[in-house]
């Protein structure tokens, strides 16, 4: 039987973060990936680093993820430092556009609670907002303008943070995970493929897969599979300079002309196919926000699935058992959210104070709030 001080079950953003962190804590770490590392739901994100545009609202959730991002920048020169790859972070800012009356009232409510904390927010009209992304739809009323929301390629995030785990001494094994493996109440490793590997801690980061590694204490309820389909169009310079969203969806415009535009938000289980019900809405999306966009030819379509929650929170720090601990249910906050999470679960692991509060991401909050 193999030992590992911590073993860590799942590849994505969220596995090689934590990896790296307990790596350079000193401690010896075993990655185990079913498939390639970061070639689910990491790989098929849009990349947006922006809690003002996402967020419903002020509270511990919202406060978690702009510490993650105000993380960003330093986090993006560490790894290119570990791993020579450039993650493409763009400081590029967003615009929120509106197309109607009452869609405007809800983009200047949300400038309003977010400067009453002191962010930077700014409503415009259709006008300005043309000003800011000249080639933006004529039909639009007007848009908030978050200068502090950010973007980054996820899928160099991905290569950058698998080779920097690697480089720090993180082992990486494949293989499917059938379960936690508990000795007296305790989590002591996992069932990989029928052998028994053991660790002092088991950190689940499985994304929308946790609920399907048995002894988790994750339930296919807790944590559920929500399909999102993506199109990737080719432009010769870009149009866009901003991440430009609206009440349907968003452009992503990357430096080399390449606009990703997502997303649908489908509960169809594991099914990953592209739909034409699916690419037609996201179309329809792209061209209502940037008409010059018709004649861009698609390069790529794909599609992936974001870790579901009910309250759409995530899962984070101590686990139902001793030895366990979770980094799941990040739905579609996980780009933005991998630095932060992978810093608190690390403390976690290590048996040190968390900077941040977990209370609001334990894994039974529900019963807590009901109790």
């Amino acid at each position: 039987m193999a030992t590992s001080d911590v073993l860590v079950v799942g590849g994505g953003v969220m596995g090689c973060g934590i990896a790296l962190k307990l790596r350079q804590a000193g401690a010896r770490v075993t990655v185990l990936e079913r498939s390639i590392p970061g070639a689910e739901a990491s790989s098929a994100a849009g990349g947006i680093l922006a809690p003002q545009w996402e967020s419903e609202g002020p509270g511990p959730f919202f406060e978690l993820c702009l510490r993650s991002r105000a993380l960003y920048g330093s986090f993006a020169a560490e790894l290119r430092e570990l791993s020579g790859v450039d993650i493409a972070y763009r400081p590029c800012g967003l615009l929120r556009v509106a197309f109607d009356e009452a869609d405007l009232h809800h983009v200047e409510s949300t400038v309003g609670w977010q400067h009453g904390m002191g962010l930077r927010a700014e409503l415009l009209d259709g006008k300005a907002a043309r000003e800011l992304e000249p080639h933006l739809s004529p039909a639009a009323v007007g848009a908030a303008h978050f200068p502090d929301d950010h973007q980054v390629d996820n899928r160099l995030l991905v290569r950058a943070l698998t080779m920097a785990a690697a480089r720090v001494g993180a082992v990486f094994k494949s293989g499917y995970v059938r379960g936690v493996v508990h000795e007296h109440g305790r989590a002591v490793g996992v069932d990989l493929d029928g052998e028994v590997l053991r660790a002092d801690a088991v950190v689940l980061a499985a994304g929308s897969w946790s609920s399907l590694v048995q002894g988790a204490g994750v339930s296919p309820q807790a944590v559920r599979p929500a399909r999102g389909q993506m199109v990737q169009l080719q432009t010769r310079l870009p149009l866009l300079e901003r991440v430009v969203t609206s009440a349907k969806g968003y452009l992503v415009p990357r430096a080399d002309g390449r606009i990703i535009a997502g997303s649908t938000m489908e509960h169809v289980g594991f099914d990953k196919q592209v739909t034409a019900a699916g690419l037609a809405r996201i179309l329809d999306m792209a061209l209502q926000l940037c008409p010059d966009l018709a004649s861009a030819p698609i390069t790529e379509t794909w599609a992936g699935f974001r870790p579901w929650t009910q309250d759409a929170l995530p899962y984070i720090g101590e686990g139902p058992s001793p030895g366990l601990f979770l980094a799941t249910g990040h739905f579609r906050n996980g780009i933005l959210l991998a630095p932060i999470t992978a810093k608190l679960v690390a403390q976690a692991v290590l048996g040190e104070k968390p900077s941040v509060d977990l209370t609001p991401f334990r894994y039974d909050r529900g019963t807590m709030a009901r109790g």
